[in-house]
């Protein structure tokens, strides 16, 4: 049996509308209120994933564990651009982020791919996210205390020009304006073989970030970017959806080497 605990994130969904409702149970009370009645928290904690879940009107949702891409494209409140989840999983796929891990950021945001982070690496792991802007610290925390992420990460106040205050860390990802200007200290900060991601939105940034990298101990060198298409799910007339998530970043990544 898997049921919600007290702090779970949760999604009611909608059949009739294909509408999701995300909640964190500890910020509620006694009842969650929809436009088609309300339903009570003892409810919802009784009420095992996947299953019907009827307000006091007789409407009935599913009730479902909310995922973090759920939280993220529904619930996050943006004062920036994020990393889509199509980037994001690559992103950590190419840094070869692990639980446990020791990671540095800088550029955090609306604590998207800061949650992202968090999230693989746990509780043993940590990130370290470095943000100049304090609306932005401000917001990208209260996104995180939602998600219930916020103990994994650090977010310091404080512009990178500098460098970073850690050394020997397992991954750097960096999402900043100006990404050129930081990269020798940052890469000063990475162990040996690790891997440092830049990510821009422009093409004549990553000829900048590539000239930079040349007087760099990095190799293995790479830019990409993801195109995501969505299809409509009808059987009988399958095609692809009008708008698709086409171009969103460049991504570079590079290797540190210690000869």
């Amino acid at each position: 049996m898997n049921y919600p605990k007290e702090d779970s994130i949760v999604l009611l969904y909608d059949k009739k509308k294909g509408k999701k409702h995300i909640i964190n149970l500890k910020d509620i009370n006694n009842a969650y209120s929809t436009s088609n009645g309300t339903i009570k928290k003892d409810a919802i904690l009784q009420t095992e994933f996947g299953k019907a879940i009827k307000t006091h009107l007789d409407y009935e949702y599913i009730l479902l564990s909310a995922t973090l891409n759920d939280f993220i494209m529904k619930k996050l409140n943006r004062l920036t651009q994020i990393v889509y989840p199509k980037d994001a999983a690559y992103i950590i796929f190419r840094l070869d982020i692990k639980p446990g891990d020791t990671v540095l950021e800088s550029g955090v945001g609306s604590g998207a791919m800061s949650a992202v982070f968090a999230q693989i690496l746990g509780e043993n792991g940590k990130l370290i996210s470095y943000e100049r802007r304090e609306e932005f610290v401000k917001n990208a925390s209260k996104n995180l205390r939602r998600f219930n992420l916020d103990k994994i990460v650090e977010i310091k106040h404080k512009d990178i020009k500098d460098g970073f205050d850690e050394k020997d860390v397992d991954a750097i990802f960096i999402d900043v304006k100006e990404p050129w200007l930081y990269l020798g200290k940052t890469v000063e900060s990475l162990k040996c073989g690790k891997t440092l991601g830049v990510l821009v939105p422009t093409i004549n940034q990553v000829s900048l970030v590539l000239k930079a990298f040349e007087n760099l101990p990095v190799l293995d060198i790479d830019v990409s970017e993801i195109l995501h298409r969505f299809w409509k799910t009808n059987a009988e007339r399958l095609r692809p959806l009008d708008v698709m998530s086409a171009h969103t970043a460049f991504l570079i990544f590079a290797r540190k080497v210690c000869l």
